[in-house]
C-alpha cells in the first residue's frame, strides 16, 4: 500500500511537470560558538540557600509568585502553546464528522440528470418507491471523513516545531520566575540595608547634635569660636537632610516590591538589620560551571525556538510535494425521507484519494520557505547571544560576588580599628592629651566606616542575586 501510495506521487508529479514537485536545498546553519566553561561545577543550591532562609522573605516571595501579573500572563502564554501543540499533535489523524444533510435538485430537461431521470422513471425494472421525484430531493445521514497522509512529513515537522515552541514558553515562565525572584530578592535586601544606614545616620545625628551643643559651651567659656560652630551645625544639618534621603529611597523600593507582588502600596515587614546583618552569603569559588549555564532558561530556550525553525523549514520544503488526502464516507442516502432509514437498500458508501502537487502558488510557497529560513537564521544567532550574554552575566556575577567578599573583609577589619581609635581618643582626651575635635572626627570616622560596611555587605547580598539569576535561578 506505501509503495503504491508513492507511485501515485510519482504520477502526479509527472503529470503537473517536474517543476512542480521540486524542493528547497536543506538548511544549513554555520558552527555554534565554543564556550569556554569549566568542567568542574562549583556552585550548587547551597551557596544560595542563606539567602532566602529569611521568613519574611519567603512570604513575600510566595506572594510575588502567585499573584505577579506578568507571571500569570506567561502562564497564560503556556496554556496558548499547550493548545497548539494538541493541534499540531492531532493533525495527522483523520476528521471524522457526523453529517446530516438535506437538499432538493431542480434538473433541466436538456442536462445529464435530467434526461437520465426521466428515463429511469419510465423503466419496467424499478418499484414505484423508486421513480424519482422532480424536483429531486436528497438526504443524508452518516459519517463522512478527510484524512491527509503524511508522505513527506510535512505534519510530523509542524508538531516537532509545535512540541519545541511549548518547550520554549515553559523556559519562558521560568526565566521570568528567576528574575521576579531575583527582582524581589534584591530588593528586600536593599531595604535591609537601607534600614541599617538609617539606623547608622539617627545615632550620628545624635552625636552631631551633641557635638554642636559642646562646641557652643564651649565658645561660651572662650575655648572655641563661631567658626568651628557653623562647621559642626552645617554638618548635623547635611546629615539630617540624608536620613530623608534615604527615608524617600525606602518608600520607593517597598512600592516597586509591591507592585512585583501585585498589590497596592503598604509597609513591608522584613528583618531587622542585626538580624539580617548575622547572614552573609558564603564563599563562591571561582569557575564556571558548563552545565549550570548551558541550563539558563533564555539559553534553553533559545535552543527550543532554534529547533522549532529548523522543523518550521523541514516542514515549509515539504510543502513543495505532492499531498494525498483520501475522503471516505458512509452511511444512509435517499431521495425520500420516508426511504431514508431503510437498510440495507439505502446505504451508501465511498472513497475519494486526491493527490495534489503545486503548480502555480510556487511563489507563495517559496516565500514561505524563505521566510521559515530567515527565522531559522535568525534564532541560531539568538541562541549564539543568549550563550555569549550568559557567559558574561555569570563571569560578572562570580567577580563582584568574589571583589565584593575580600573588600567586606578588609572594611570589618577598619571598622574595628577605627572603633579602637574611639577608645584611645577617649583615654586621650580624658589625660589632657587629646581634644574634643579628635574625639568627634574619629566618632565620625567609625560612623563612615560602618555606612561603607553596609554598602559593602549590600553588594555581596546583590553579587548573589545577580550570580543566582545569571545561573537561571540554579
Amino acid at each position: 500500500m506505501s509503495k503504491r501510495i508513492y507511485q501515485y506521487a510519482l504520477y502526479a508529479c509527472i503529470l503537473t511537470g517536474a517543476g512542480a514537485c521540486a524542493t528547497q536545498k536543506k538548511l544549513e546553519l554555520p558552527e555554534r560558538i565554543a564556550v569556554p566553561v569549566s568542567t568542574a561545577d562549583t556552585l550548587s543550591l547551597d551557596n544560595f540557600s542563606q539567602l532566602f532562609n529569611d521568613s519574611h522573605l519567603k512570604s513575600l516571595l510566595d506572594s510575588a509568585l502567585h499573584n505577579n501579573y506578568d507571571l500569570l500572563s506567561a502562564s497564560q502564554r503556556v496554556a496558548a502553546a499547550q493548545a497548539n501543540l494538541m493541534m499540531a499533535r492531532n493533525a495527522w489523524l483523520p476528521s471524522v464528522n457526523l453529517a446530516l444533510s438535506a437538499g432538493v435538485d431542480r434538473y433541466a430537461d436538456y442536462t445529464l440528470n435530467g434526461v437520465g431521470n426521466y428515463d429511469t422513471n419510465l423503466s419496467p425494472n424499478i418499484s414505484k418507491a423508486q421513480r424519482i421525484p422532480g424536483p429531486t430531493p436528497e438526504y443524508f445521514a452518516g459519517i463522512r471523513s478527510s484524512w491527509e497522509i503524511d508522505l513527506w512529513g510535512k505534519l510530523k515537522q509542524q508538531h516537532k516545531a509545535a512540541y519545541a515552541r511549548f518547550l520554549a514558553s515553559n523556559e519562558g515562565r521560568r526565566l521570568l520566575t528567576t528574575q521576579i525572584v531575583a527582582g524581589v530578592t534584591g530588593i528586600y535586601y536593599e531595604l535591609v540595608a537601607l534600614d541599617n544606614e538609617l539606623a547608622i545616620i539617627k545615632r550620628n545625628i545624635h552625636l552631631q547634635e551633641a557635638a554642636v551643643a559642646t562646641v557652643n559651651i564651649q565658645k561660651a567659656a572662650g575655648r572655641a569660636t563661631e567658626l568651628a560652630v557653623q562647621q559642626f551645625t552645617a554638618q548635623m544639618l547635611s546629615t539630617r537632610a540624608l536620613e530623608y534621603g534615604v527615608k524617600q529611597e525606602i518608600a520607593a523600593l517597598e512600592n516597586q516590591l509591591n507592585a512585583l507582588m501585585g498589590r497596592l502600596p503598604q509597609a513591608i515587614t522584613r528583618s531587622t538589620a542585626q538580624d539580617a546583618a548575622a547572614i552573609l552569603p558564603p564563599a563562591i569559588k571561582n569557575g564556571i560551571p558548563s552545565g549550570l549555564l548551558l541550563q539558563r532558561p533564555d539559553v534553553h530556550r533559545a535552543e527550543l525556538e532554534l529547533a522549532a525553525a529548523k522543523a518550521d523549514v523541514n516542514a515549509a520544503r515539504a510543502a513543495f510535494l505532492p499531498s494525498l488526502a483520501i475522503t471516505p464516507y458512509v452511511g444512509f442516502n435517499a431521495f425520500k425521507a420516508d426511504l431514508l432509514f431503510q437498510s440495507p437498500a439505502s446505504i451508501a458508501w465511498g472513497v475519494l484519494g486526491n493527490i495534489t502537487a503545486p503548480l502555480f502558488n510556487k511563489k507563495q510557497l517559496t516565500a514561505q520557505y524563505n521566510l521559515s529560513r530567515s527565522g531559522a537564521y535568525t534564532a541560531f544567532y539568538d541562541y549564539q547571544q543568549a550563550i555569549v550574554n550568559g557567559y558574561q552575566e555569570v563571569a560578572t556575577a562570580l567577580n563582584k560576588v568574589e571583589n565584593q567578599q575580600q573588600a567586606y573583609n578588609l572594611k570589618t577589619k577598619e571598622v574595628q580599628v577605627l572603633q579602637e581609635a574611639v577608645s584611645t581618643a577617649n583615654t586621650l582626651f580624658a589625660t589632657g592629651y587629646a581634644n574634643y575635635l579628635e574625639v568627634i572626627t574619629a566618632q565620625k570616622n567609625v560612623l563612615e566606616a560602618e555606612l561603607a560596611l553596609v554598602t559593602t555587605r549590600r553588594g555581596m547580598y546583590q553579587g548573589m542575586v545577580s550570580l543566582y539569576r545569571s545561573l537561571g535561578g540554579k
